[in-house]
């Protein structure tokens, strides 16, 4: 059977499927390539939209009465396009199953949770280093200064501010500050407050709260010509730290800068980005929801020698030889998996080196 199965041109640019009633059924087969729910798509008899229809598994029974020649359009409420370049972690643990698992082979028996479990394991160490799972998440910078973490966020890439232009600014971490991951409570003479089960009370941090209220320009000496009050401050922090002699790139910037706050989980930004739009780029494991849990196929047969070395790792009477010769193929698969994913063009390479000898001109 053909990889595309039964999936039509129209299921896939189009995101529909249409059927010619012939007046004795009211019942359907999808051929979509994931099975819709019936809260997941559209009906419509005669471009009239029904709701009086259920789906049940791939088929698609319709309560009402229907004539010869009636026209039934099924549309997907969200079509995506390019899931042909993707294999499930259900059907790579399957084809394990199938390719690597029974009499006459090198794995005589293993349990199907554990071939999940190394195919779990295995997606989470490809997400970071070869399949590079980065998502951009997109938000409205409100006064609080403050962005909550991504419910699968792992490690941040980038973090920037979209222009009015819709150019992408990038923000860059500091050092200036920080943030306490014990705000500790203290009374008038300076000890610990403690509750009733004897823990330190936590509250908010003076640390934070001085920084949200500080001007920025301070720093990079973003000022303008009205702005002689800070030329004449005392503290630390005045215009002219850094200033023009020996200014560090850190600190000579106008894109603000940001910090992680590990106690709240969030990322807090300096003031002058407040009401900006922040795009966070960021790792994920892949194992957020059922959808993510998919693998490139330029890396499927390493995720396949990867599974096939744990298992044999871990039982029992296998001779160390052929441990170790899965251990060399798995790394081998792996190698060649981040070469055909580092996606490398001629042309591109050939456009970045014409740049380098680009004569700079004033």
């Amino acid at each position: 059977m053909s990889l595309l199965g039964t999936v039509t041109e129209e299921n896939y640019y189009n995101g529909s499927q249409t059927f010619i009633a012939d007046g004795s059924t009211s019942t359907f087969t999808l051929t979509f390539e994931t099975t819709p729910t019936a809260s997941q798509v559209r009906v419509y008899v005669n471009n009239t939209e029904i709701t009086t229809f259920s789906i049940s598994g791939a088929t698609l029974t319709i309560s009402s009465t229907l004539s010869a020649n009636d026209v039934v359009k099924v549309e997907l409420l969200d079509n995506t396009f390019g899931t042909y370049q993707y294999t499930s972690i259900k059907d790579i643990v399957d084809n394990f199953m199938i390719a690597y698992v029974g009499d006459g082979k090198l794995i005589d028996h293993v349990a199907k949770s554990d071939v999940i479990f190394h195919a779990k394991r295995g997606l989470q160490e490809f997400s970071y280093d070869v399949l590079k799972t980065v998502k951009l998440q997109e938000v409205e910078l409100g006064p609080s200064l403050s962005m909550p973490m991504p419910q699968d966020y792992v490690n941040y890439v980038k973090v920037c501010y979209i222009d009015s232009s819709g150019v992408r600014r990038i923000i860059y971490p500091t050092r200036l500050t920080t943030n306490p991951t014990e705000p500790l409570v203290q009374d008038e003479n300076y000890n610990y407050i403690f509750d009733d089960a004897g823990n330190a009370v936590e509250g908010s941090s003076i640390t934070e709260e001085r920084y949200n209220n500080f001007d920025t320009r301070r720093v990079s000496g973003n000022l303008s010509s009205e702005d002689s009050l800070y030329l004449t401050t005392n503290d630390y922090l005045r215009s002219d730290y850094g200033q023009r002699y020996g200014a560090t790139p850190e600190t000579t910037q106008v894109n603000g800068f940001f910090t992680i706050n590990e106690r709240t989980g969030s990322f807090s930004f300096s003031s002058d980005l407040s009401g900006k739009i922040i795009v966070l780029e960021y790792i994920s494991d892949g194992l957020g929801t059922d959808a993510e849990m998919k693998v490139n196929k330029l890396a499927e047969e390493a995720l396949y020698k990867h599974i096939a070395y744990n298992v044999l790792a871990v039982k029992r009477n296998i001779s160390e030889y052929i441990v170790q010769r899965y251990k060399k193929e798995r790394r081998a698969a792996l190698r060649n998996a981040k070469i055909r994913l580092s996606n490398l063009k001629l042309s591109e390479l050939t456009q970045v080196m014409r740049n380098k000898s680009k004569q700079i001109k004033h």
